[in-house]
C-alpha cells in the first residue's frame, strides 16, 4: 500500500524537484516510469546522471530527485511496485521556461527621416509558455501594438513577435521606448529600450549678389546649410555641368549671358542624401539664339512652321519678315504660312530686339516642291558611225523619282541596251542624264528622243533630236512642227465647212421627209410601189449625212420649230382623208400581234401597248407618222430627255436604218432637238424587211399602240418614205 504517491508538480527550468513514493512493508523492486519508459532498477539510475531515487531503503521510501530540471524532464511519472503488482497514480511534472531577453530590431538607437513615422518590432524567444510583451514610453503602457506566436521546432517552447507604430507627428528625437516581456517562470518581466533619433536632410538655402547684374560683373553665391547628421560635402554646377574647382560653401564668378539660362546649383550632402537648389542670375545681355530656325522645304498647299527661339534680357521683341518687305508676318517665336504658294518661297527673317541693349537676326530660306524642270538643247550632233551624246538636265525639288529616255518602241533608264547607253549623275544644282549612242546609222538621225523626269509633283518631258555633224544648220523641227500646224489648221476650216453644208442641207431634206408620211384608213392595206428608180441612191446619201449630223448631235432648235409647224398642217390634212373604196376593198389581211414583243435592230426588245380606242374594235391602223403632240412633249422634256426608241414605230424600216436609229438612242447625247432627230430615223428607213412593222405611240397619240402593218414589196423596188409619194394603190378581191 502506497504511503505516499507523485503530485502534479510546475517547476521552472534549471531548479531541482523531487517526487515522493513511500510503500511501507515493501522490501521488493521498485521501478520509476517516465511516459512509460522505466528509468532503470537500483537506487542510482544509470543513463540519467541528474536522476537519483533517495529516502530510507528500509522504511520503504523510493523518492526520485532530479537535480536543474530542464524541459525534456516536462513528463507524466509513475512509481511501481513489480513484485506486488502495484503502481502509483500518474504524477505530470510542468517545466516553465522564461524567455530570453527581448530584442527590439535597429536598437538600441533606432533613426528615422522627419516626418516619416515609427515602425518597433520586438521578439521574445524560447519561452513556455509563450511570453507576453508590452511597449512603454515615459512610464505609460502603449497600446495599438499587434502580437503573433510561433511554435519551435521541439513543439514546447513558443515565440512572440510584436509591431508597434507610431506616427510621425507623435514622437520626438531623443526618446526612450521599452519592451518588457514575461510569463510564468518570470512574471515581472525582462525588458530592453530604444532611443529613437530624426534625422533629415540638409536644409539648404542659395544667395546670389549682386542682382541685377549686366554681364561681365563678378557675382558671388552663398550655399547654407543645416542637417542632421551634419553636412558631409557641398558640390557646385552650372547648367547641370559640375564645377570641380569649388568644393566649399561659397562661389565666385564673372558672368555673362549663360548664366541667365544655365542656373548654379548647390547640392548638399549628409548621410541620409544630398538637398540641391539652384538659382538664375538676372544678367542683362543682348539676343541670343536659344533654337535656330530650320530652312524649309515644302509641298506645294502644305503649312510652313518655323520656329525661332531667343533669349535677351530684359524682354526682348522677335520680328518676323519677308526678305525685300517691310510687313510683320508674326511677333511670336513661331511663323506659320498656311496652304503655301510658289510665289511663297523665298528669305525670311527672324529679328530680335532688346530695348537698350542691342539686336540680333537670322535668315532662313523657304522652298516649295513642284514638278521637275527639264533643260537641254533640243539639237545634238554628231558624226555618222561613231559615238554620240544626247543630254537632259533636271532641276527637281524633291529629287526626281524617275528618269527615262525613250524612243521609237524603247524606253531605257539606265544601263546598256544594245547601241543604247544611258548615265545619270547627280550634282549641286540637280541631275544630269546623258543617253549615249555608240556606232550612230543614219536612221538615228530621224528618230526623236524624249528625255521624261518624275517627281510624286509631276513630270517634265523634252525632245530631243540628234543631228549630223557638217549638215544642213537648218532645224529639222522646223518642217514638221509646221506641217503638223497647217494640217490642223485646214482641217478646222474644212470641218466648220463642212457642218454648215451639212446643216443646211439638212433642213431641206427633213421638210420633204415630213411631208412623204402616208396615212390610211383602219382598214385599208396598202402596198406601195416606188416609181424612183434613185431612191435607194439617195436612201444611202441621206443615211450617210444623218450618220454625220447624229455624231456631231449638232441639230438646230429653229429646224426643228419649222418641224413641228409642218407636222401641225399635216396632221389637220390627215383627219380628212376619206377610204376611197368606203371600206369595200382590203388589202390582203391583217396578221393581229396582240402584247407580242417587236425585235428590233440591236436587239432591243418591246412590248407593245393597245390604244384603249381600239381594244374593243379589234381594228388596226397605220400611223401616218409621228403627231405633233409627241414631238412637243418630247421637246418639253428638257435638255435631258431622250426619245424612247424602243416605243418608236418601225414602218419597214432597213436593218442599217434602225441601226443607226438604236445608236443614236445608246448616245444619250440629245439635245432638245431630239425630236427632229427621231423623226428623221423614223422617216428615212428603206428597202425590204421581212419583219412586221409594228406601230407604238405615246397615250397622246393618235394612231394606235397595238397595231401592226404588213408592207409587202418587191426585192428589186425600194420604199423611200423621205419623198414625196408618187405611188399606185393596188387592190385585190
Amino acid at each position: 500500500m502506497f504511503a505516499q504517491q507523485p503530485q502534479d508538480l510546475v517547476v521552472v527550468a534549471g531548479q531541482p524537484v523531487t517526487l515522493p513514493c513511500s510503500i511501507p512493508g515493501y522490501h521488493g523492486v521498485v521501478l520509476w516510469i517516465k511516459d512509460g519508459l522505466a528509468l532503470g532498477v537500483g537506487r542510482e539510475l544509470i543513463g540519467y546522471p541528474r536522476y537519483a531515487v533517495i529516502g530510507d531503503h528500509g522504511s520503504g521510501e523510493h523518492h526520485l530527485h532530479i537535480q536543474r530540471v530542464e524541459l525534456m524532464d516536462d513528463a507524466v511519472f509513475e512509481c511501481q511496485a513489480i513484485q506486488a503488482a502495484m503502481r502509483s497514480r500518474p504524477a505530470r511534472l510542468t517545466v516553465l521556461v522564461p524567455p530570453d531577453d527581448p530584442v527590439i530590431i535597429g536598437g538600441p538607437v533606432v533613426s528615422l527621416r522627419a516626418g516619416d513615422p515609427l515602425n518597433l518590432t520586438c521578439h521574445a524567444d524560447n519561452a513556455k509558455p509563450a511570453a507576453s510583451i508590452i511597449w512603454i514610453r515615459n512610464g505609460e503602457v502603449l497600446n495599438g501594438a499587434k502580437y503573433s506566436k510561433a511554435f519551435l521546432r521541439d513543439g514546447r517552447r513558443e515565440s512572440t513577435v510584436s509591431n508597434l507604430y507610431i506616427s510621425a507627428s507623435n514622437i520626438e528625437t531623443g526618446q526612450i521606448i521599452f519592451c518588457r516581456a514575461s510569463n510564468k517562470a518570470v512574471p515581472n518581466g525582462k525588458e530592453t529600450s530604444v532611443t529613437i533619433d530624426i534625422q533629415h536632410l540638409p536644409l539648404v538655402n542659395l544667395s546670389v549678389e549682386p542682382q541685377p547684374v549686366l554681364e561681365g560683373n563678378l557675382v558671388k553665391f552663398h550655399c547654407s546649410a543645416k542637417a542632421n547628421p551634419p553636412v558631409t560635402q557641398y558640390k557646385w554646377a552650372k547648367g547641370g555641368s559640375m564645377i570641380k574647382e569649388v568644393s566649399g560653401d561659397t562661389y565666385e564668378v564673372i558672368v555673362d549671358h549663360s548664366f541667365f539660362t544655365e542656373p548654379v546649383s548647390c547640392e548638399v550632402t549628409n548621410p541620409l542624401g544630398s538637398t540641391n537648389i539652384s538659382r538664375n542670375v538676372d544678367v542683362y545681355f543682348g539676343p541670343r539664339m536659344a533654337a535656330e530656325p530650320q530652312s524649309l522645304q515644302v509641298d506645294l498647299g502644305s503649312d510652313a512652321v518655323f520656329n525661332c527661339a531667343w533669349t535677351g534680357n530684359p524682354s526682348l521683341t522677335i520680328v518676323w519678315m519677308k526678305r525685300g518687305s517691310g510687313v510683320v508676318l508674326s511677333n511670336e517665336n513661331i511663323l506659320t504660312l498656311k496652304s503655301v504658294r510658289q510665289e511663297d518661297a523665298g528669305k525670311y527673317v527672324c529679328r530680335a530686339v532688346v530695348p537698350r541693349v542691342g539686336a540680333a537676326e537670322k535668315e532662313v530660306s523657304l522652298t516649295v516642291n513642284g514638278p521637275p524642270t527639264i533643260s537641254s538643247t533640243q539639237t545634238h550632233q554628231a558624226p555618222h558611225g561613231e559615238k554620240g551624246q544626247i543630254k537632259c538636265f533636271i532641276r527637281s525639288t524633291p529629287p526626281p523619282d524617275r528618269i527615262a529616255w525613250s524612243w521609237k518602241e524603247t524606253v531605257l533608264e539606265s544601263g546598256t541596251s544594245g547601241r543604247y547607253t544611258v548615265e545619270t549623275v547627280s550634282t549641286e544644282d540637280g541631275v544630269l542624264s546623258t543617253l549615249t549612242m555608240s556606232n550612230i546609222v543614219p536612221a538615228d538621225f530621224q528618230t526623236i528622243y524624249n528625255c521624261t523626269a518624275w517627281n510624286s509633283f509631276g513630270s517634265d518631258t523634252e525632245i530631243i533630236r540628234l543631228k549630223e555633224q557638217g549638215g544642213s544648220q537648218g532645224s529639222p523641227d522646223s518642217l514638221p512642227v509646221a506641217v503638223i500646224i497647217g494640217v490642223a489648221v485646214g482641217a478646222f476650216v474644212a470641218f466648220i465647212v463642212l457642218m454648215g453644208t451639212i446643216g443646211a442641207f439638212c433642213c431641206t431634206r427633213s421638210q420633204r421627209n415630213l411631208k412623204g408620211v402616208v396615212s390610211a384608213k383602219n382598214d385599208i392595206r396598202v402596198e406601195i410601189v416606188h416609181k424612183d428608180h434613185n431612191a435607194a441612191r439617195e436612201n444611202e446619201d441621206h443615211s450617210a449625212m444623218k450618220q454625220l449630223m447624229i455624231e456631231r448631235g449638232e441639230f438646230q432648235q429653229e429646224s426643228v420649230l419649222k418641224q413641228l409647224e409642218v407636222l401641225q398642217e399635216e396632221e389637220k390634212e390627215y383627219q380628212h382623208i376619206k377610204d376611197p373604196t368606203n371600206g369595200y376593198y382590203s388589202v390582203n389581211t391583217f396578221k393581229e400581234h396582240h402584247g407580242t414583243p417587236t425585235t428590233l435592230a440591236g436587239n432591243q426588245t418591246t412590248e407593245l401597248r393597245r390604244d384603249p380606242a381600239t381594244a374593243t374594235t379589234g381594228k388596226q391602223r397605220v400611223p401616218t407618222g409621228m403627231s405633233f403632240t409627241n414631238i412637243y412633249s418630247t421637246l418639253g422634256a428638257g435638255p435631258n430627255r431622250l426619245y424612247d426608241y424602243s416605243q418608236r414605230f418601225v414602218l419597214g424600216m432597213g436593218s442599217s436604218s434602225i441601226e443607226l436609229c438604236e445608236r443614236e438612242f445608246q448616245r444619250g447625247s440629245m439635245s432638245d432637238s431630239s425630236s427632229f432627230v427621231d423623226t428623221q430615223c423614223d422617216s428615212s428607213a428603206s428597202s425590204y424587211s421581212k419583219q412586221d412593222g409594228y406601230v407604238q405611240f405615246d397615250k397622246d397619240s393618235k394612231a394606235s399602240a397595238s397595231s401592226s402593218s404588213h408592207y409587202s414589196q418587191s426585192s428589186s423596188q425600194n420604199s423611200d418614205l423621205t419623198r414625196p409619194l408618187q405611188k399606185r394603190m393596188q387592190t385585190h378581191v
